[in-house]
């Protein structure tokens, strides 16, 4: 069934080892809609590569800055951003700070950021500046996990252009199809345009009742439709990963144990296994 969708599925099964001074894989977490668990998956996916050992940087994209301050960062905290990056011609080594997780770093955001989609449009290779910062990380990270915004403006088309492979979280909703429809053409046409390497890495089904018969029925059209993209892990709906980020802190941490913490232990597996790395 990938074929629908004309993109790669990521099998990075070269058996590059991870972590011997090369090239970090980018990965996008991208989807154009919001409250689909787009941050909460970023964040968390990211905590759980850091528990195999994976040195994982996140790129905080979003305006909002919600991983950010999902790893416990207050705004005073974020006194070099992704903005200063995007913008102001800082690096990337200096927007970084070290999270409570050990292994797993971010480039915060703030709401400066609202902004860069109308100064980017005056730059000159304004799809590029993401990637070109990227280029001069230092090379100590294994993954860079960007949190796009939702929206498929400017910031997230320099994730496209910069990432390797795109994973996509879609919420068990009615109109799930529908959506991703729309992000699925934007990544064909940066593929086109800009970055003829760009995949999919996956989709990953978030907000699972397995209550509710619609979750189901979405669950069974994706995977009619999509194929082998979708990621067999499901993310439940769960009151802990809920609570988990006014805490400050990844659900992994904040409650090892519960179902969302064992879905995305699962999904880092699976992620893992895509890019051809034994967790």
């Amino acid at each position: 069934m990938t074929d629908v969708i004309d993109l790669p599925l990521s099998t990075q099964s070269q058996g590059q080892s991870q972590g011997m001074g090369h090239r970090p894989r980018i990965i996008a977490v991208a989807n154009q809609k919001g409250g689909v668990g787009k941050t909460t998956t970023t964040i968390n996916l990211a905590t759980a590569l850091a528990a195999v050992n994976q040195r994982v940087l996140i790129v905080d994209l979003d305006p909002q800055g919600n991983a950010s301050t999902g790893l416990g960062l207050r705004p005073s905290d974020r006194q070099i951003s992704s903005y200063d990056v995007l913008i102001n011609g800082n690096s990337l080594e200096e927007a970084r700070q070290d999270t409570a997780i050990p292994r797993l770093t971010i480039v915060p955001s703030g709401m400066d950021l609202s902004g860069a989609e109308i100064e980017l449009v005056d730059f000159e290779r304004r799809e590029m500046q993401l990637k070109e910062s990227l280029a001069k990380l230092p090379q100590d990270v294994d993954y860079v996990l960007i949190d796009c915004p939702p929206s498929l403006g400017l910031l997230t088309l320099n994730a496209l252009v910069a990432s390797d492979a795109v994973l996509v979280p879609l919420q068990c909703e009615f109109f799930a199809l529908e959506g991703i429809s729309h992000l699925v053409r934007t990544i064909k046409r940066v593929k086109k345009a800009f970055n003829p390497e760009l995949e999919i890495q996956g989709i990953v089904l978030t907000m699972y009742d397995k209550r509710n018969n619609l979750s189901a029925q979405v669950a069974n059209d994706v995977r009619d439709y999509f194929g082998d993209v979708v990621y067999r892990t499901v993310i439940p709906r769960n009151v802990r990963v809920s609570e988990a980020p006014s805490h400050g802190t990844p659900v992994l941490v904040y409650d090892m144990k519960c179902p969302g913490s064992r879905a995305y232990l699962n999904l880092a597996s699976e992620v893992l296994k895509r890019e051809g790395v034994k967790a």
